[in-house]
């Protein structure tokens, strides 16, 4: 019996092998659809409000996204992080509900409430049970609304930003993007990453009212809604809670005036074993005409897992783990910057690879089975980010916030599969031209300098 056992599961192991010896071409991937935007209906208050609304899916939940434009663009130089103080305050109560009865609620809803802040934009979102939705939206009206701004709760949150901000100072990573932000953007919001401890520590309550007063109001913010719920139930909620706020002002309109130049930035990190690398230059906002082709390009280029520099220098080379480029976007602006934490010894040689990566696609037509690749990634992915609820209000709040039509979501998957790959060499030509790549670097300077002075002139 033991011997006849023995020889099956060798015949099985046999039979195994063989079948995985055997390379069979996987079948062709399903025709590629475009994006159906769910019907919408939009509603305007008379203060400016804004609220869309869109019925999606089964599940009995509804997703909640409120947006007001603004954020760390209305800093000061004085106030850096300020908004995101402010942000935080509206979580801390109401002048009927203290903090704790807001997470109760939302908690009683089947949600919670998540509020974040950016350089454009503040978010205030949850999910909840669609029976709740409108009395969510109520509840973030309270907190827009009525916000109670405790002065008992100022030390604590400024003692929050500031282990946040030494928490980010310390990592390399944080070093690279506060520099590399400031070469971008120079004096601009923007460029404004980190506050000073001290900074943090001389805001007061009426610093976080005068924020809130100036720019938080009905004209600067924008509902969606989506997911199931009752349409009829949900708009006269918007108009109830929401038709009396104050119109405040209009969206700051303050985009930098961009630049950059071949400049070796170095920032020291004495025995260092890995070197942070940040190179990249001023590209195209959404707004332009050329910005999906760019995107692909970038895709292409390194911004994917499949991408010629991560291909390069992490599969071939073994330089880093983890590399990725990007094309990072505000309002009216943006800046495609390749970003990789290398080990100290190549540091240079991980900058040379970048370099050889973005000539050869300026001068070489990618080939089609190449770009085709590409496309099915875009393709794929974005189909995924718009198969939720709170997909779907990401992508609305994007068209908003650059002022794109509805087509672009719904022709998306078709424009990129027009894409020929004569355009992406054009678009590395055209945006990422090497005279203008600033490199930012965060690692031991004694190590680095020799190896990546002859790629620009270094400031230290």
């Amino acid at each position: 019996m033991k011997t006849r056992q023995v020889v099956i599961i060798g015949l099985l192991s046999l039979l195994t092998v063989s079948l995985w010896a055997q390379k069979e071409t996987p079948p062709a991937g399903g025709t590629p659809k475009d994006f159906n935007l769910p019907q919408k209906k939009v509603v305007t208050l008379p203060n400016g409000l804004s609220g869309t609304m869109i019925s999606y899916g089964k599940v009995p939940k509804v997703n909640i996204r409120v947006i007001i434009r603004t954020g760390n663009i209305d800093e000061s130089s004085s106030q850096i992080w300020l908004a995101d103080l402010a942000g935080e305050f509206l979580k801390e109560g109401t002048k009927t509900r203290t903090a704790q009865d807001l997470a109760k609620a939302a908690a009683s809803m089947g949600g919670s409430i998540d509020v974040a802040t950016g350089s454009d934009q503040v978010f205030i979102t949850g999910e909840v049970l669609s029976e709740f939705g409108p009395d969510f939206i109520k509840l973030i009206g309270d907190m827009l609304q009525n916000p109670a701004f405790p002065s008992s709760e100022l030390e604590r949150l400024k003692n929050n930003l500031v282990r946040q901000l030494t928490v980010q100072r310390s990592e390399p990573s944080g070093l690279a993007s506060e520099k590399f932000s400031q070469v971008m953007f120079g004096n601009h919001p923007y460029g404004r990453y980190f506050p000073t401890e001290e900074m943090v520590n001389s805001f007061t309550i009426d610093h976080v009212k005068e924020f809130y007063d100036k720019n938080y109001g009905a004209k600067r913010t924008s509902v969606y809604v989506v997911g199931v719920f009752d349409a009829k139930a949900v708009e006269k909620t918007l108009a109830e809670v929401f038709g009396t706020w104050k119109e405040g002002t209009a969206a700051t309109q303050n985009p930098p005036k961009m630049s950059s130049s071949r400049a070796i930035y170095l920032i020291d990190r004495p025995g260092a074993s890995q070197s942070t690398i940040y190179m990249g230059l001023p590209v195209i906002d959404p707004s332009h005409p050329d910005y999906l082709a760019l995107t692909v390009m970038n895709s292409m280029l390194g911004g994917s897992f499949g991408s010629r520099i991560t291909s390069n220098i992490r599969e071939n080379k073994g330089y880093t783990y983890s590399p990725r480029s990007t094309v990072s976007v505000r309002y009216r602006s943006a800046y495609w910057a390749e970003v990789a934490d290398v080990t100290t010894d190549v540091t240079g040689a991980s900058i040379k690879e970048i370099l050889f990566e973005i000539n050869r696609l300026q001068n070489e037509v990618p080939d089609k089975e190449e770009l085709d690749g590409i496309k099915n990634y875009l393709a794929g992915t974005f189909v995924l980010q718009n198969s939720s609820p709170a997909g779907i209000a990401n992508q609305l709040s994007f068209l908003s916030l650059h002022g794109l039509p509805d087509t672009y979501l719904t022709n998306y998957v078709k424009n990129v599969y027009a894409i020929a790959p004569e355009e992406i060499s054009k678009m590395v030509k055209s945006y990422i031209r090497d005279s203008d790549i600033a490199i930012v670097i965060v690692g031991d300077i004694k190590k680095i300098k020799k190896q990546v002075e002859t790629y620009g002139k270094v400031i230290q």
